[in-house]
């Protein structure tokens, strides 16, 4: 059996798929060693001369990093000044009230909005007070009004730029940010909708109420409280202009585009502004010290550093697979065997999901075999964003005990792990599995 056979490459693959968990899970190496010692030994096991293969590599990394390290450092900074200026929290008073008999939808709505610039389980622990508050005045069950907000939270984690997840894989897949922008949106909200308000209303309803007040600390009394106009634009600043680039081009036609909006609508210009503009609000208006400001953005460019490393190691696996014409093979077979890259990539990104628990490592290592086959097929910008949608919503579904966001709703909510997996088992799975669905539907049009 030879390099070149497509039942060698299979293998290798699968060997390296599996490799790659056993390094993660059993000998709890960083996903970003293992990705990069399964680049290597795939390469070299693909026929790949070694020098060749760290060449691979150096240019993976290098063409990802350059890309992601400013997206994903740039919106963790808007992230960190907007909780640090207390826009989660006037977002949430703004659209949630203690009596509110819709709540379900208005939780649904603000995990959408707050999870764009915030990482999911800073904003679960910043909302957690609001959200108990909440169920004590409706006399509520807490996973009733928390439910929708996860719903939310998940949904715009996986599908909305400038969250790193579908920024990772957009830049893996070589996919239009702002394409996955409109993608994302349009997946996410039927994904919020079940997931969220109509499973709270026919399934979480029903739990009986439990006082859990004393389990969550209460906000600060003193905290900063940005106004909510300020906190709004702080969001739609930045996926507007890169909205709008790509709505251009849709519309006109992409030569038509000024100079000044392909400008503005870049990622990084459109970022910059943002992060900008919030700063001199957030130091010359509300006050808030350049020592402060500077302090929470560092904080919070350290799990974005994390994202970073590992989306760039997913993008050497990527390389890799180009190189030594794997993906042009695996891309033959499943032409052959008219096998659609949304359910290609989808399955292998819930496989990874479910054995390892991770989204993160499940969308790098998805993206990583969805690239070469979209390197040969003839598919449009939007099947590329579409692609990303699919793979996210793979990375999205059943998450359980190996994954650490289940063990933070299951303790801030004290839940057993069977009322867990009953409650934020299920959202995860309806998010994932409807933004597959509205991907696959949404590509019938294209």
């Amino acid at each position: 059996m030879s390099a070149s056979d497509p039942l060698y490459i299979l293998l290798t693959l699968i060997v390296s798929t599996f490799g790659l968990l056993a390094l993660v899970l059993k000998a709890k190496m960083p996903p970003f060693f293992a990705l990069i010692l399964v680049s290597l030994l795939a390469g070299i096991a693909l026929g790949m001369s070694p020098q060749d293969v760290i060449m691979s590599i150096q240019n993976g990394m290098g063409g990802v990093l350059g890309f992601i390290a400013v997206v994903v450092g740039l919106g963790a900074i808007l992230g960190a000044i907007l909780e640090r200026s207390g826009g989660v929290q006037t977002l949430a008073e703004r659209l949630v009230s203690n009596s509110d008999q819709t709540v379900s939808w208005k939780m649904s709505l603000l995990g959408l909005l707050v999870a764009i610039p915030v990482f999911f389980d800073v904003a679960l622990v910043i909302l957690m007070p609001m959200v108990l508050r909440i169920a004590k005045s409706l006399k509520r069950a807490a996973i009733y009004v928390a439910g929708p907000l996860l719903a939310g939270l998940a949904a715009a984690h996986a599908f909305i730029p400038p969250t790193p997840g579908p920024i990772a894989v957009a830049t893996l897949v070589e996919a239009d940010l702002g394409m996955v922008i409109i993608a994302g949106l349009l997946t996410a909200i039927p994904a919020v909708a079940l997931g969220g308000a109509v499973f709270a209303e026919t399934r979480l309803k029903k739990l009986p109420a439990i006082d859990l007040a004393a389990n969550v600390p209460a906000p600060e009394p003193d905290a900063p409280k940005v106004g909510a106009p300020a906190a709004i634009a702080s969001l739609a600043l930045p996926i507007g202009l890169v909205a709008s680039g790509t709505v251009w081009k849709m519309i006109a036609g992409e030569e038509s585009v000024p100079e000044a909006i392909l400008f503005l609508s870049h990622p990084f210009v459109a970022l910059l502004l943002s992060v900008g503009l919030y700063y001199v609000y957030a130091n010359r208006v509300m006050r808030l010290s350049a020592n402060d400001l500077n302090t929470a953005s560092m904080k919070a460019l350290e799990p974005a550093g994390i994202v970073v490393l590992v989306t760039g190691a997913g993008g050497a696996f990527k390389q890799v697979l180009i190189d030594s014409q794997a993906g042009a093979r695996i891309a033959e077979v499943a032409s052959a065997m008219d096998i659609s890259v949304l359910v290609f990539a989808f399955l292998i990104a819930a496989l990874v999901r479910v054995i390892q628990g991770s989204a993160t490592v499940a969308m790098i290592t998805a993206a990583g075999f969805a690239a070469p086959l979209l390197a040969v097929a003839d598919v449009s910008e939007f099947d590329r964003a579409l692609t990303v949608i699919a793979i996210a919503g793979g990375a999205s579904v059943l998450s359980h005990v190996n994954d650490s966001g289940f063990w933070l709703v299951n303790r801030y909510l004290n839940q057993s792990v069977s009322e867990t997996l009953k409650s934020w088992t299920v959202i995860s799975t309806i998010v994932g599995s409807t933004g597959f669905l509205m991907a696959l539907l949404l590509s019938i049009f294209t």
